[in-house]
Formats: C-alpha cells, structure tokens, sequence
C-alpha cells in the first residue's frame, strides 16, 4: 500500500467536500452552535443556567464527583458562579465529542453512498488502486476535515468562554487538563470509530441521506456519557476518558479489520445497482 496513492483520493475528495453544501453547511453549523452560542447564553442570560430544582441538582451531582482540589477552589464562589463554572467546564465537555462523530460521518457517508448518487462509483472502483489504498483514502478524507472541525470549535469554545468569564472569576477557566486529554486523545479515537462505521455503511446503502440517518446512531452512546455525568453517574475526568479512548481505540481496530474485510468492489458495485 502506496500513502501517495491513497492521497490522491483524499485530495479528490476533499475538493468535492468543499463544493457540496449539505456536507459543508452541518460541518460549519455543530460548531458554532456548540462553541458559541451555547457559553454566551449560559453567562449573559444566568436564567438559561440557573432555572429550577432540577438544574440546581444536576450541578450538585457534579460538583459532588469533583477532585478535593477543584472542590475546594469552588468553595470560594457563590452559587451562580459555581454553576456557571460546572456548566461550561463539564457539563458542555461531552458535546465537542458529538462534533467528531457527527463530521467524520457526514463526510464517510458521502464517501461511497454520495458517489454512487453522483454516478462516478464505477470510474472510482476501476482506478488502478489497491483496496487498502482506496479505503486508506476513504478514511483520511473523513478524518482529518472532522478533526479539524473539532479543534476549530474547541478554539472557538475556549475563546468565547474565557472572554465571557474573565471578569467573573479573575483568570481562564480554559483549557483544564481533561479539556486537553479529551481533544488529543478521546475524539481523534471517536472520530474514527464513526468514520469506520460510517465508510462500511456508506459502502453498503445506495445514497448518502440513508447512510448519513444511520450512521447518526452513533451520537447516541456519546448522549449517554453526558446523562451519565449530569446524573452524577460518570465523572469525564482525566483517568476516564483515557480509559474510554483505549477501550474505543480497540474498538476502532476491531472495525477496520471488519471493514478491511467487508470492502470489495464487486459487492460494492452490486449495492449501487
């Protein structure tokens, strides 16, 4: 397996990517409304934070699951502060992995399902490419766009919530350590695990809608760690979430080796017929 060959796929397609909107447009929309709108209404509208008993024991069972020395450094602030301060720093954190995830998949949908829609399935499939070098292709274009949406949000997150809270706590609240872990280490394994399921679906279905509707499955363990810690069941914290990207990262081998498997061009050629 040549990485230029496989290349030649990624450049490819990525220059398509820029020229379809209803791939583009969910791309650039997660982000801003996960990294923008949701901190700037959590801080200038304290209402939107701070609305009942059900809220106020969401942030008790986090700030319970809390490290003594984050506890302690809480302890100085009032009510309004602390929630502000749970909000932003843990409650949201889940979020920036559904980014990954859900732009990772939108692109792997497109991947085959949107050439079969295109017609230009049959000419892809007779280049004088290796399966492994297609499918390494396949894979680069979905991941290395996604991650950069994420980082992009990321950035855009922390700038946003640091400008907004400054005055309120007198320092940056942002990036923590498990900020860092979960953008270096948690969603580059997630993103995967989304465009290696996705690429397998997208090879199998006949257009890109269908394929994009079921690869959205995925966002739904990533919604159950963020009940999971709102309930105080999981605390996203450092040691978790490396633990969670080494049980997702076997996960991902496991994945590929299938897809590896399942991708030959005469079945994919059937399912587009």
């Amino acid at each position: 397996m040549r990485l230029d060959k496989a290349l030649l796929i990624f450049k490819k397609d990525f220059i398509e990517i820029t020229r379809n909107k209803e791939v583009l447009l969910p791309m650039l929309i997660l982000p801003v409304i996960f990294a923008f709108l949701l901190p700037a209404m959590s801080v200038i509208s304290p209402e939107s934070v701070n609305t009942g008993t059900e809220d106020q024991a969401m942030v008790e069972n986090i700030l319970n699951n809390l490290p003594p020395n984050i506890k302690t450094e809480l302890s100085a602030y009032t009510a309004y502060e602390k929630t502000i301060y749970i909000m932003l720093v843990y409650f949201f954190t889940p979020f920036f992995l559904i980014i990954p995830i859900m732009s990772s998949s939108v692109i792997a949908s497109d991947s085959f399902a949107g050439e079969k829609e295109r017609n230009t399935l049959e000419a892809l499939l007779a280049t004088p490419l290796t399966d492994s070098e297609l499918l390494l292709g396949k894979i680069l274009v979905s991941f290395i766009p996604g991650m950069g949406v994420t980082f992009f949000g990321a950035l855009l997150y922390i700038g946003t919530v640091d400008y907004l809270t400054f005055d309120i706590f007198g320092k940056y609240i942002l990036p923590t350590g498990p900020w860092v872990i979960m953008l270096l280490v948690l969603a580059p394994v997630i993103s995967l695990l989304g465009v290696g399921v996705s690429v397998i679906v997208s090879s199998r279905v006949k257009g890109f809608r269908e394929a994009q509707q079921l690869s959205a499955i995925l966002v739904i363990p990533v919604l159950a760690l963020l009940f999971g810690q709102a309930s105080g069941l999981l605390m996203l914290g450092s040691i978790v979430m490396i633990e969670l990207a080494a049980v997702i990262a076997v996960i991902d081998i496991l994945v590929f080796r299938v897809g590896t498997r399942l991708f030959q061009r005469e079945n994919i050629l059937a399912s587009s017929r």
